[in-house]
């Protein structure tokens, strides 16, 4: 893979930016070597600064459900630009994209729009605070939910492939609020609430946790944590940020059958933008102010641009049945994956339109299972598919992500490379 200009770009990067980027996934880190720049995207192919077409299974880390850049998407933020970027008052947009997720969301009565996904679990986990009057919070070990300073407590995603599930800067006495257990530990979920389930405000957690890799919940895990909640008192947030709207159009609370008191989300309803909501149960939306005392606010909050190209994406998705071939496809590479990775040291997740391939003999439930995995022989993986014209996450511990752009042809031409840099 040529990377000249990458080379000079990220030298140039790195006088003026930590690290050389703008969030320390992209640093290749986990993977070694230099992140590579691009210049632009189409469908389900990246071109990079230095003309190489790659295909993308990064996705924008999760919006481009369509593939990068089509064109409806593209026309509505066009459209909308021309009447104004932004506007510090109401405008109709917000009223039609509360209305879109009410519709699709099944535990989603109210909404706010936000500008992140680490903007709506914090306002998921104070308003959560206000309305029980508790101050506890229970996460999983490797669920990453932004970098909110309560939840930078065994995080996932870029904060373990760093070394540091655990942040600097996270006051002690707040990160003694939280309580960690593994994901998928019935008796330690158990546990926990028979000691402080009357203490706790909310209970968070990725209901298919895609920040340390991909792995799916057990039959009955979450059926017995919303019972749990519903006895202690405690909130149930569903962290919807990677699985809303992808998994299924009303994520993985659908997919599941699992009602959430409230719900993060982003992502795939900014149509590539910086977007972030949250909602849930009307009488739990409503402690927000103006109506209650829980304080929430944003300058660019329903930004006009950004709900275009969601509401944008969301109407396609709709009208090509999306889902659909999502599912097709993701099947289509699972079939090929399986066959490659039979009789190898090797474990082959997917739900939907996400998917993880671990270093690692399964079964793999949690993070303690997924930190078996060979970082080493992943990273030499990881260089091989990319110099064959594969880009898959810079870390073991993150999941890849399809799109409606992804053709038979880019699955073929994957699971040869991926047979290759196997060996």
């Amino acid at each position: 893979m040529k990377d000249a200009i990458s080379s000079e770009l990220f030298a140039a990067a790195l006088k003026k930016i930590p690290g050389g980027v703008n969030s320390p996934v992209r640093a290749f880190r986990g993977v070694g070597g230099e992140p590579f720049f691009t210049k632009r995207a189409k469908g389900s192919k990246l071109v990079t600064v230095d003309d190489e077409e790659l295909i993308d299974y990064v996705g924008t880390w999760g919006p481009a459900i369509l593939g990068h850049a089509p064109k409806e998407v593209v026309d509505a933020v066009r459209d909308t630009a021309e009447n104004g970027l932004s506007f510090g008052t109401p405008n109709p947009l917000e009223i039609e994209m509360a209305e879109t997720i009410c519709r699709m969301v099944p535990s989603v009565e109210k909404v706010r729009m936000v500008n992140s996904g680490t903007e709506a679990v914090m306002s998921c986990v104070r308003l959560a605070r206000g309305f029980t009057g508790r101050d506890l919070l229970l996460k999983f070990t490797g669920c990453y939910h932004g970098h909110v300073d309560s939840l930078l407590v065994k995080a996932g995603s870029g904060a373990l492939t760093l070394g540091q599930p655990d942040s600097a800067g996270v006051p002690s006495a707040l990160a003694a609020l939280t309580r960690t257990i593994p994901f998928n530990r019935p008796e330690a979920l158990r546990e926990v609430f028979a000691a402080e389930g009357d203490r706790l405000a909310a209970v968070i957690l990725e209901p298919v946790p895609a920040n340390a890799g991909l792995y799916l919940p057990r039959e009955g895990f979450l059926e017995e944590l919303r019972r749990l909640c519903s006895e202690s008192g405690a909130l149930l947030i569903f962290d919807e940020v990677m699985t809303g709207f992808r998994l299924a159009p009303g994520g993985a609370q659908e997919r599941y059958e699992i009602c959430p008191d409230l719900t993060a989300m982003g992502k795939v309803i900014g149509g590539g933008l910086p977007v972030g909501a949250f909602g849930g149960r009307a009488d739990i939306m409503d402690y927000l102010a103006p109506l209650g005392p829980v304080y929430q606010a944003g300058t660019l909050s329903g930004n006009p641009l950004a709900l275009a190209a969601g509401l944008a994406q969301l109407r396609a998705m709709e009208r090509c049945g999306g889902w659909k071939k999502l599912e097709e496809t993701g099947a289509k590479m699972e079939e090929a994956m399986r066959g490659i990775v039979a009789g190898r040291d090797l474990e082959f997740h997917r739900i939907g339109s996400m998917f993880c391939l671990y270093f690692a003999k399964g079964p793999i439930e949690n993070l303690e299972d997924a930190k078996r995995s060979d970082t080493g022989a992943f990273a030499k993986f990881f260089h091989r598919c990319l110099r064959a014209g594969v880009y898959f996450a810079p870390s073991q511990f993150e999941a890849g992500f399809l799109s409606v752009a992804h053709s038979d042809e880019d699955i073929e031409k994957t699971a040869r490379v991926v047979a290759d840099s196997l060996g």
